[in-house]
């Protein structure tokens, strides 16, 4: 698993913060969340295959968060992409592709698939499923959880052989999680030889919001926490007014959320150094940085 911070700026993008955009590349798999002016741009800088598989998440239609959709879609075509692109959004998201594909003329060479969503699970395979929350925004915005399926318990080879199973496909069956048969008719069963399945990874994605129990429930527990901190604690009464957080609120929520790592994005563009964010948070949340455009972070 790996994130890449594409965008972390919010509103206006500036010379250091384009617009927001956030990649979870999971075993191939691209799972965008948002899509600001100039994202393939910084898919390029950050060798983020546009032919890949890949989904795109959408918190809600500011213009900051989409605008960058009909870029993405045009190079992809041009650049001869072939693969399905699904791309999940709330009420609206269909309207704003329409009026794009209808007045804007180029040949759309794959398939796109728009789904209207809300709260609930959006997204499902094997190996994941995103969660989606309703936060508390100015319109209607979704907020997202990559919830990874859990992962096979440790394996004990020393057990499988005291038990006769032979070194080879057999071990690999139990240590996913399938019994087997010897060939002496004896089934041994997964729990015989491993430890009990390990919890995946949580990743939580605010989109724009004020601090609310929504994310506060779909954060809990979570691995990391990435959520948009505009603006500083000096500007609490504008950030509540525009229906957006500030460091000491964020970092709250996750000290009550039990988060493992804090990650602030959407930063205001006023701010060239954004280090007083960060901190004000840590007087209450120590394990939080601020993002920037470019971060990668393996987990």
């Amino acid at each position: 698993m790996q994130i890449i911070f594409l965008g972390t700026g919010g509103g206006v993008p500036s010379p250091t913060r384009s617009l927001p955009s956030i990649v979870l590349n999971f075993e191939g798999k691209i799972l965008m969340f948002d899509c600001g002016e100039g994202t393939q741009l910084q898919m390029f800088k950050m060798k983020v295959g546009l032919s890949r598989d890949m989904k795109i998440f959408i918190s809600h239609l500011h213009g900051d968060h989409i605008f960058g959709l009909p870029g993405l879609i045009q190079t992809m075509s041009l650049l001869g992409r072939e693969k399905k692109l699904e791309i999940y959004g709330p009420k609206g998201i269909k309207e704003f592709f329409k009026c794009f594909i209808e007045n804007v003329k180029f040949d759309l060479g794959f398939p796109v698939e728009i789904k209207e969503v809300s709260e609930g699970v959006v997204c499902r395979d094997k190996r994941f499923k995103i969660v989606a929350k309703k936060a508390e925004h100015s319109i209607l915005n979704l907020a997202y959880a990559f919830i990874e399926s859990k992962k096979p318990g440790k394996f004990h080879p020393e057990k499988a052989l005291e038990l006769g199973v032979p070194k080879g496909p057999l071990w690999h069956k139990l240590q996913h999680g399938r019994k087997v048969k010897l060939s002496d008719g004896r089934i041994i069963e997964p729990r015989q030889v491993t430890d009990e399945p390990r919890p995946g990874l949580k990743i939580v994605y605010s989109g724009d919001t004020k601090p609310c129990k929504n994310v506060l429930k779909l954060a809990k527990n979570a691995d990391i926490l990435i959520h948009e901190c505009t603006f500083d604690d000096n500007l609490a009464e504008k950030a509540e007014v525009e229906w957006h957080s500030v460091p000491s609120m964020v970092a709250d929520l996750a000290k009550k959320a039990s988060v493992k790592n804090l990650y602030l994005t959407h930063i205001s563009a006023r701010y060239r150094d954004a280090s007083i964010l960060e901190e004000q948070a840590k007087k209450i949340f120590s394990n939080v940085k601020v993002a920037e455009d470019f971060m990668k972070i393996e987990v």
